[in-house]
């Protein structure tokens, strides 16, 4: 059936936030500098340690956050999450960039828990496991950055790269009632998602080693973080929830014409 004006709005403003500028741009403008400038300050060694960090925290943040969390509700409550991520990012910030390594895992693990809340406040069932692997693929749509020059059909080309990853997990979490961290399905896609998210996690860590951050905080720079993966859970959930109405092959093809 042909999608009504109120779901066109609704997908259009969806759009304007997933194809939103990147982690970069938004931590460039906090900053007053350009993010590349903190990467000549980072020790040699930190793309492994992000790398291993970002996996491990997406890992972490899967079973305490999706598989504990209450299939209930309606009502997303951001500000909370935004509260909470930027007291682990201010505590974090206290001790400078190494503290990173440890932080991460509680940001990323508050992060999830506002994407599913949020997610639920969409409709979504959480106890699905579709629906949790929808939560933990947004860690992937961080938005446009200088190492993902996607374009404007970035939202989708994203999707369907991790289409295979996803349909694998979602299968494993429906016939597993405990989750084995050693399970293939899941190291797939927990890599192929680390991938595009550790590049957040590195511009974040570039800003860290800015040394006009002593003024700002490690705080303001989590909270701008959460407001941007909250934003693209927003426009994630929407399309999801567009899609259960209309088809996807409608909304793909709306979405690309708003």
């Amino acid at each position: 059936m042909p999608m009504s004006p109120e779901d066109r709005e609704d997908l259009a403003i969806a759009k304007t936030l997933l194809e939103n500028p990147g982690i970069a741009a938004k931590l460039a403008d906090l900053l007053g500098t350009p993010i590349e400038q903190g990467f000549a300050l980072l020790p040699g060694d930190w793309r492994d340690r992000i790398t291993t960090a970002t996996r491990d925290a997406l890992m972490m943040s899967l079973k305490s956050a999706l598989l504990t969390m209450d299939a209930g509700g309606r009502e997303s409550f951001p500000r909370w999450h935004k509260f909470a991520a930027g007291f682990a990012g201010g505590v974090g910030g206290a001790f400078g960039l190494p503290a990173l390594i440890v932080e991460l895992p509680v940001s990323t693990t508050i992060m999830l828990r506002s994407i599913a809340d949020i997610a639920r406040s969409n409709g979504e069932d959480l106890t699905s496991p579709q629906s949790r692997i929808a939560c933990l693929q947004v860690f992937a749509l961080g938005g446009p950055a200088a190492q993902d020059d996607a374009g404007e059909s970035g939202y989708f080309a994203i999707r369907g790269a991790l289409a295979r990853a996803v349909t694998e997990a979602s299968e494993y979490l429906a016939e597993k009632a405990i989750l084995e961290e050693g399970a293939p399905a899941l190291l797939r896609l927990i890599a192929k998602i680390a991938m595009r998210f550790q590049i957040q996690v590195s511009e974040k860590a570039a800003a860290m080693a800015v040394p006009v951050l002593g003024a700002i905080g490690g705080a303001g720079i989590n909270l701008l973080f959460i407001d941007h993966f909250q934003d693209m859970s927003r426009g994630h959930f929407v399309v999801r929830k567009l899609e259960r109405k209309y088809g996807e092959a409608l909304v793909r093809e709306a979405y690309r014409s708003v």
